[in-house]
Formats: C-alpha cells, sequence, structure tokens
C-alpha cells in the first residue's frame, strides 16, 4: 500500500511478502522488514539520505526491490533498484520515462507498472520479456503468481473495469469484463487459477477462473461505497480476506465452485522469523544473486493436511433473509455476506492469512500490527490474539 499521498508516520509503503509470512515497510530513511507470526522486527536498513516508498521482497531472501519516494527519494522514482542486502549495494536497476507505481517479483520475473504500460523481465539477466498496455493505472494495479507452477501475470485492460490475464505457460490471454465502474483493488490466489477483483464502488467482490475468465462466485462487503485496500486468498482458496476504509475486516467462505480445482499449496512460515538478509549467500553477480534468491523462495507444494482445517466443515456465507426471493427482488437480497468481521480503529490497512489456522494479519497505516481468528464453523466477529504498535506517530511522541 502506498501511503506517500497521506502520510502519517515515517511510513511511505507497507506491503507483504508472497506467502504472507512478514512484511515490508519502505520510510523516509530506508526500508524494515517485520515477521508476522511470531510477530517481531527481523531486519532495518537505514540510509544517511532518502526515503524508499516502494519496498518488494522476494520470500525471505536478500533480494529486494526498491523504489525511492517521499520528500527526499533516495532513489529517482523513475528507476526500480534490484537490492542484494548480503552485498549492501544495488545490483542492478532498471529505468522508465516516467513513475514508476508498483513492482512485483517472483523467482524468474521482475514485473514493473507504470500507469499505462506494464513490463516483465526474465531476473537472471533483467531482459525484457514482455510489455502490456493498460488503460490508466494510478494505483499500480497487478498480480503475479509466485510460484513456479503457473506463470499467471493479472493487470488492467485498455477498457474501464475489464482485467488481462496472461497464462504464459498455456500462451493465452483471458480478458475479462469484471466491473463496470473501473478497478480498485484484485488478487490472485496462491497457484494462479483463481481472480478477485473489486471496484472503484466496493460493494462487491467476485471470483474468476483465470483460464475460462468465468464468474466462479459473488461477495458483498457491504451497500455503501468503500475504497477495498487489500484483497487475499489463503492458501487453499477455502477463504477471502478483504480490508477497506471503512474500517472492518471481512472475511468470507469461499464456495466449492471457487475451491475446487485449486492446488494446494504448502505453508512453511509457521513460527519463522527469519530476515530477508540472512538466508541466501550466492551473490557473485547480478546474474547469479538473482538465481541464488530464486532458489530460496517457496515453492508449490500439493499440502491434503490443509483441507482438514474446518473449512469443509464451515457454514456458508450469510445471506438476506429475504434470499428465498430472490427471483423476483433485485440482486442485494441475494448476496453472499461476510462469513466473520474484524473491526479495527484505523481505516487504511492492509490484510492476509496467518501461518496458524483460521486467522488474519492486519497491518495498517498507521504503524499498527493486528492479529485475530475466526471459528470455521460459525459466523461471526474475529478475536484479536495479538496487537503490536511498530511505528510511534506524533501523538505517540
Amino acid at each position: 500500500m502506498n501511503l506517500q499521498k497521506h502520510q502519517e508516520n515515517e511510513l511511505l509503503y507497507i506491503g507483504f511478502n508472497q506467502d504472507y509470512g512478514c512484511f515490508a515497510c519502505g520510510t523516509d530513511g530506508g526500508f524494515r522488514i517485520y515477521n508476522c507470526d511470531p510477530f517481531k522486527e527481523t531486519f532495518q536498513r537505514d540510509f544517511n539520505k532518502g526515503g524508499i516508498g516502494y519496498v518488494e521482497m522476494l520470500f525471505r531472501c536478500n533480494i529486494l526491490a526498491l523504489v525511492g519516494g517521499g520528500r527526499n527519494p533516495r532513489y529517482p522514482p523513475n528507476k526500480v533498484m534490484i537490492w542484494d542486502d548480503h552485498q549492501n549495494r544495488c545490483i542492478g536497476e532498471l529505468s522508465f520515462r516516467s513513475e514508476v507505481k508498483a513492482v512485483k517479483l517472483r523467482r524468474d520475473r521482475v514485473v514493473v507498472v507504470l500507469e499505462h504500460k506494464i513490463y516483465v523481465y526474465n531476473f537472471a539477466d533483467l531482459k525484457l520479456v514482455d510489455h502490456i498496455e493498460t488503460t490508466s493505472n494510478p494505483k499500480g494495479l497487478c498480480a503475479l503468481c509466485p510460484y513456479s507452477s503457473n506463470t499467471v501475470l493479472v493487470c488492467p485492460g485498455l477498457q474501464r473495469g475489464h482485467v488481462r490475464v496472461e497464462l504464459y505457460d498455456m500462451k493465452k490471454t483471458t480478458m475479462i469484463s469484471a466491473h463496470e465502474t473501473s478497478l480498485s483493488c484484485f488478487a490472485l490466489n496462491f497457484d494462479g487459477t483463481r481472480l478477485a477483483t473489486a471496484s472503484e464502488k466496493g460493494t462487491l467482490i467476485r471470483i474468476f477462473d483465470t483460464a475460462t475468465g468465468d464468474q466462479l462466485q459473488e461477495l458483498r462487503r457491504g451497500a455503501d461505497k468503500a475504497v477495498i485496500y487489500s484483497i487475499a486468498f489463503n492458501y487453499n482458496t477455502q477463504w477471502l480476506a478483504t480490508s477497506s476504509d471503512k474500517g472492518t475486516i471481512h472475511v468470507f467462505k469461499l464456495n466449492e465452485k471457487t475451491s475446487g480445482g485449486t492446488k494446494q499449496i504448502k505453508h512453511n512460515n509457521t513460527n519463522s522469523s527469519s530476515s530477508s538478509n540472512n538466508n541466501n549467500s550466492n551473490n557473485k553477480s547480478s546474474s547469479a544473486s538473482a538465481s541464488g534468491s530464486a532458489a530460496a523462495a517457496s515453492s508449490s507444494n500439493k499440502n491434503d493436511s490443509d483441507e482438514k482445517d474446518g473449512s469443509s466443515s464451515a457454514k456458508s456465507n450469510p445471506k438476506s433473509s429475504f434470499s428465498f426471493m430472490s427471483s423476483v427482488l433485485p440482486k442485494y437480497f441475494s448476496s453472499e455476506w461476510s462469513f466473520a468481521k474484524f473491526p479495527v480503529p484505523e481505516s487504511r490497512t492492509i490484510v492476509a492469512f496467518g501461518a496458524e489456522k483460521n486467522s488474519i494479519i492486519v497491518v495498517s497505516a498507521g504503524g499498527t500490527f493486528y492479529k485475530a481468528t475466526f471459528d470455521p464453523t460459525k459466523s461471526g466477529e474475529c478475536i484479536q490474539k495479538s496487537f503490536a504498535k511498530f511505528v510511534k506517530g506524533a501523538a505517540d511522541e
């Protein structure tokens, strides 16, 4: 989440890594890495001069992508710097004619998002692989499947409310008319087979099959307009969570049509607190560093035990008491509402699923961290398990 327009403290950016095991913060003077469960600051890099407006991790290895930001950027905002924290220096850079809006990494790709274009590079040698034109994309919306088993990239199309899905392994492009209004947020599940989207209205979340473009499920966050800040699938595509400017985290149960046919992704982050700078030592060159970091990244694995987390016995999402009259009443009355909710005092947050089963992690622009759990067999409120304040604001001084 880019925080530069409405900066509350030293934070310029917050974002989870590919498997939600940790999150990175860009600040006015550098960047920090935090482990999610248990919560812990694992690394801090301070620069003498300049802010970091975007930090993209590559799982937990020593390679990161940095973009300068803030009042005094460390690097030009039109450059992506590939940073090797073992060598404490940049090992590669990509320059553009306009400001970089976002960067996405996986073990073999670097994806750079500009307002009207997306560039895809090979990680090992930073050679251009593809470029895609999009409609105006000031938020830098883009999703990249992080696992090697499926090379999928999602970006806005050329028309308002449309998304473009690039299935590189299948050499196929899927165009989806997701919403009538402009896109606000979207996210892929872990194996790249499902896509969740939200528009600028922020009332509905729609889930699609990335290969066919078919809509599989429609979820209702609320009736009032809202700004959706983040959407996240859990590891076995049984649950979906979203955060918005309304200050409530919503957790939805996904139906069999949505969760069926997806691969089970193994979760390796329980009780792990390793930092981004201590997992890889093969850094002899830019190419070697990128390749070494790729080897340290997690891969897609089947994990049948994840299916036994209580999800199969969970009730479906609540519906209106008038849903039995859906054939004659407006669509609103047949909507699926959230299964569980977690209110937070902050309005600008990002959410992900935790290493513990049936848990969510929430990080706010105000520098606060929450962990909460929900009962997969009973809808209702989430229970807060932990809280931390990792950045002091003006009121805390």
